[in-house]
């Protein structure tokens, strides 16, 4: 048995909301999800995300069970494609959306098998008895300081190019994803999120909350809260899947 909750909120500071998400829960326990963060102006952050999560989720939809389970990392890719290709479309016939882009974190879950994709900072993350352990690597600049050994992972919480990401749906004629693969146990949770999230709450706080907080069903609202407490001066989604 699969239960999965979504959230999302413009937060303290922005006045609209430019994240979008899709959370799909069959009858089977076939799971898809994706949270996209939009950026590039007042309008056209949210039309990036909104068409990113459109256009991927109806091709996801409009797959058989059959086809999207012989190859689940291949569709998502192709579903981050056809995204890429409209917001990039988009962005190069409608003036008001030059330059517009989005992140995405996307999710196909079945029997305990996960597929993920990300491009961008918006993330992935596997929760468990055993701690939380971030799936996805972020497409930014300090991720890659990080991974050079140039920065702590401490020190980029508070680096002044933390938001400065090197890659988005949109931003090129060809997206630039990521694949991964993993297990998930009954117990454990899967948490989406947008950095407006990820920012503001650290790795075991996150844990925290899925494992140890109140009802699960609640999660989600109880880590918006905190995240609002805190001046979210960005916004907030988060999806969360626990395997039961």
């Amino acid at each position: 048995m699969i239960q999965a909750w979504g959230i999302t909120d413009k937060g303290v500071v922005r006045s609209q909301n430019q994240d979008s998400y899709y959370l799909n829960l069959a009858e089977d326990g076939l799971v898809m999800a994706i949270v996209c963060d939009g950026m590039g102006g007042a309008r056209a952050g949210n039309v990036a995300s909104s068409l990113a999560v459109d256009v991927a989720a109806a091709y996801l939809e409009e797959l058989s069970r059959e086809e999207l389970l012989r190859d689940p990392g291949g569709h998502l890719a192709q579903a981050a494609s056809l995204a890429n290709e409209a917001v990039y479309h988009r962005a190069g016939q409608d003036e008001e959306c030059r330059g517009m882009g989005t992140t995405m974190v996307a999710l196909l879950l079945w029997e305990g098998k996960a597929h993920v994709l990300n491009i961008g900072d918006s993330r992935a993350y596997h929760l468990g008895e055993e701690g939380i352990r971030k799936v996805t690597r972020d497409h930014s600049v300090v991720e890659d300081l990080v991974h050079r050994g140039e920065l702590t992972p401490e020190e980029a919480r508070s680096h002044p190019q933390k938001n400065l990401i090197t890659r988005a749906l949109g931003a090129e004629r060809e997206a630039r994803t990521d694949l991964y693969q993993l297990t998930v146990k009954p117990g454990e949770f899967l948490l989406l999120c947008s950095d407006g999230l990820s920012n503001l709450l650290t790795d075991q706080e996150l844990l925290y909350e899925a494992l140890y907080g109140e009802a699960p069903e609640t999660c989600c609202r109880r880590m918006l809260d905190i995240a609002l407490s805190r001046g979210a001066p960005d916004n907030v989604t988060a999806v969360l899947i626990q395997m039961m």
